[in-house]
C-alpha cells in the first residue's frame, strides 16, 4: 500500500534524503535513484511512496513520486516566510538544473593518450622504471573502486569517502579511472565544482609527468 508524506531533508551532494509520514513511526530514507520525477526533490514536497524494511536499518522509501506540483508544509509547523521561503525557492531552482551532458569524452581520451604515451616513453627512455606501468594500472583500479564504494555508501547512508581523498588519488595518477567512474557509475558527474578540481588534478599530473620525462631534453634547450 502506498503511503503519503513530505520531504523533510535532502542532501544534493550525497544524493539522498528523508521523508516524514504520519503513516510511519520514523523518518524514511530514500535515494535519488528512487525518485520518480525530473530534477531533485525539494524540501516540503508532498510525495507518495512504497515503504520497505531492509535488515535493521530502519524504514526506506521506494518509488517516491510527487503528489502535487506544490510543496506542503512540514507536519506540525506553520508555513515559513522570509528567509526560509527564499532558501526553498533556491533549492527548487537548483533541482531544476539539468545534469551535465557527456561532452568530456573527446578531451579525456586525448589527455589519456598523451598520459599513456609519456608513461611508455618514460620507460623506453629510462626516465621511469618499468614497474610504473602496473602500478599505474592498480592505482586506477583502486580509484575506480573508491568511487564505487562512495556511491554505494551514499545509497546506504553510510560513511562517505571525502572528496579530498578522491582528488588525491586523481592527482597521483588515478584520474583516468576516476573519469571512467564518472561515466559508468554516474557518480560525481554532475557536480561542476568537483569536476573543475578533477580536471585540474588531471592536468597537473600530466604536466608533471611530461616535465619529468622531458627534463633531460629541456635542460639542453638554449
Amino acid at each position: 500500500m502506498r503511503k503519503q508524506g513530505n520531504v523533510v531533508r535532502w542532501d544534493e551532494a550525497k544524493g539522498f534524503g528523508f521523508i516524514e509520514s504520519p503513516q510511519s513511526g520514523a523518518h524514511l530514507f530514500f535515494h535519488i535513484r528512487d525518485w520518480r520525477a525530473a530534477g531533485s526533490p525539494a524540501l516540503r514536497t508532498s510525495v507518495s511512496f512504497e515503504e520497505i524494511h531492509v535488515g535493521g536499518k530502519g524504514p526506506r522509501a521506494m518509488d517516491v513520486r510527487p503528489t502535487t506540483t506544490a510543496t506542503a508544509p512540514l507536519a506540525g509547523r506553520q508555513p515559513s516566510t522570509g528567509p526560509d521561503r527564499r532558501v526553498n525557492r533556491a533549492v527548487r531552482g537548483s533541482a531544476k538544473r539539468p545534469t551535465l551532458p557527456n561532452s568530456s569524452a573527446g578531451p579525456a581520451v586525448a589527455l589519456m593518450t598523451i598520459w599513456l604515451a609519456f608513461l611508455v616513453g618514460g620507460v623506453v627512455l629510462g626516465r621511469l622504471n618499468w614497474s610504473i606501468l602496473p602500478v599505474a594500472m592498480l592505482l586506477n583500479l583502486a580509484t575506480f573502486y573508491l568511487y564505487w564504494q562512495d556511491k554505494f555508501a551514499a545509497s546506504k547512508g553510510r560513511w562517505r569517502t571525502t572528496e579530498d581523498t578522491l582528488h588525491l588519488f586523481g592527482l597521483l595518477g588515478g584520474w583516468p579511472g576516476a573519469w571512467f567512474a564518472h561515466q559508468i557509475l554516474r557518480h560525481k558527474s554532475a557536480k561542476q565544482a568537483f569536476r573543475n578540481v578533477y580536471w585540474a588534478t588531471a592536468l597537473v599530473n600530466v604536466v608533471a609527468l611530461a616535465a619529468w620525462v622531458l627534463l633531460p631534453w629541456l635542460t639542453l634547450l638554449p
